[in-house]
């Protein structure tokens, strides 16, 4: 090879180099996370339910143990976590029961319920405006496992009246459920209220 053909290969050569910089350089200005992992991190956090807005409380509550407080200010979600097979939550009781503090009958069939039955409320998006009506759920915890019926919807948009029973809206992640779930699950005592729990569609 001559030294002008060698000239010629080299400058080809260093013309395509800095051609591959350069479009490195562009895609890392118009995604500056590739490199950072902060992509991969912004793709998770789109999953993930954030709050959708806030609701106040009156100033003159109703008195109650579970009742709202007077003025404070509680957030709302129109989503709820992903639902996998091991959906992590948190479990709370209900009193489907006429005047119980679930509030106004079941959403999906317009019924108060016996709490002998093995049934369950659940959050605004895992509700699913009524999809999971009259559908088991299975939930896990201390090692045991029970089916339940959905009945109802755990109202997280709204809350503070009557027919929420004045209580706040419910959180995003919450399966409220009867306590006959509960006894299902040997779950007693002091730790009957708030309890952590998975579930799945059974």
């Amino acid at each position: 090879m001559t030294i002008h053909s060698k000239c010629k290969s080299l400058t080809k050569m260093s013309t395509t180099s800095l051609l591959v910089l350069a479009l490195a350089g562009l895609l890392l200005v118009a995604f500056p996370g590739l490199c950072s992992g902060r992509a991969a991190h912004h793709h998770h956090q789109a999953h993930k339910c954030q709050p959708s807005g806030t609701l106040e409380s009156p100033a003159r509550g109703h008195t109650c143990d579970e009742c709202c407080k007077p003025g404070h200010i509680y957030p709302t979600y129109q989503c709820s976590p992903p639902v996998s097979s091991h959906t992590k939550a948190i479990m709370t009781l209900n009193d489907f029961s006429e005047g119980g503090d679930g509030g106004d009958p079941s959403e999906c069939d317009g019924k108060y319920h016996h709490n002998s039955e093995r049934i369950v409320a659940l959050s605004t998006g895992w509700y699913a405006k009524g999809k999971r009506c009259g559908k088991n759920i299975r939930i896990h915890a201390k090692g045991r496992s029970v089916l339940a019926k959905v009945v109802d919807e755990c109202d997280t948009l709204h809350g503070c009246d009557q027919p929420h029973a004045f209580q706040p809206p419910c959180p995003h992640n919450d399966v409220d459920a009867s306590q006959a779930v509960w006894d299902a699950l040997g779950i007693t005592g002091d730790d009957v209220g708030d309890f952590p729990i998975t579930w799945s569609d059974a």
